[in-house]
């Protein structure tokens, strides 16, 4: 597992941008090129929850750097649990990982996601690379339409592995913009599509945390017969209000979440 947290986030961040064309072309329009630092707010990881990757496995590598867990979430119709984590620097991303509930799935689900994780070496889990590894199993397209019909989830996961599935742009740090409706308009006026499951934005200053996100890129896959042009990972955007105690809420709203995953839905 990774020593440092720097370098474990630039991992990320590199094999994420790898099949996300838009992440750079996204810091262009924000004005990295003149001198704008884009902050990370958090990034999500996807697994299933069962053994040797259930979300605990995929905490090790945060818990080993001095994250913590803050809250938990469900999602009752997209059958999934999650975690955030965060670090005592309050600089440093927060971590959002979600499982999906398995044994609440089809049979036909069930037997593809086991004979799936079968195939992943137990040691690979603990590597320093496993958090961006992408996949350690061969994948059919035809099993992966066949999860497509139940859960978008678990055909991005089956079709991606392990990686970042999105970053997340922290408003709060941005000079020219300081508003979620700002930065779907700037969006939008560049050709993005931004999720509007739930409304272009999810949350509300009243629940301490904002959100947006764009629609995955779709970017060629290779199945073990033949490569298929899939959607990929997503941006979001994330504005942040002080709590109670004047300090930007750490948290996360489910509600606001559970349209987030609707980013890499394939239709």
């Amino acid at each position: 597992m990774h020593t440092d947290r720097n370098k474990l986030f630039q991992h990320l961040w590199d094999n994420y941008r790898e099949v996300t064309p838009s992440a750079k072309e996204i810091h262009r329009i924000l004005g990295a090129a003149e001198g704008q630092r884009i902050v990370n707010d958090h990034i999500a990881l996807r697994t299933f929850n069962l053994a040797p990757v259930g979300l605990e496995a995929l905490a090790e590598h945060f818990t080993s750097l001095g994250y913590h867990q803050g809250g938990e979430y469900h999602f009752e119709a997209k059958k999934l649990y999650a975690q955030h984590y965060e670090h005592p620097d309050p600089v440093a991303p927060k971590v959002f990982i979600s499982e999906l509930l398995t044994e609440q799935c089809s049979p036909e689900l069930q037997t593809i996601a086991s004979e799936l994780v079968a195939q992943i070496n137990p040691e690979d889990v603990q590597a320093d690379n496993f958090l961006y590894s992408g996949r350690h199993w061969s994948i059919e397209h035809a099993t992966y339409e066949t999860l497509l019909q139940e859960s978008e989830y678990a055909a991005w996961l089956a079709a991606w592995g392990f990686r970042a599935n999105h970053f997340t742009v922290s408003i709060n740090q941005l000079n020219q913009y300081q508003t979620v409706a700002e930065i779907n308009q700037l969006l939008k006026d560049n050709g993005y599509r931004v999720n509007d499951s739930g409304g272009e934005i999810k949350g509300s200053p009243q629940e301490l945390l904002e959100q947006s996100s764009t629609m995955a890129d779709r970017v060629p896959v290779g199945f073990s017969d033949g490569t298929a042009t899939i959607p990929s990972c997503f941006y979001e955007f994330a504005l942040r209000y002080p709590d109670a105690s004047g300090k930007l809420y750490p948290g996360f709203v489910a509600a606001s979440a559970d349209k987030i995953f609707e980013s890499t839905n394939a239709g």
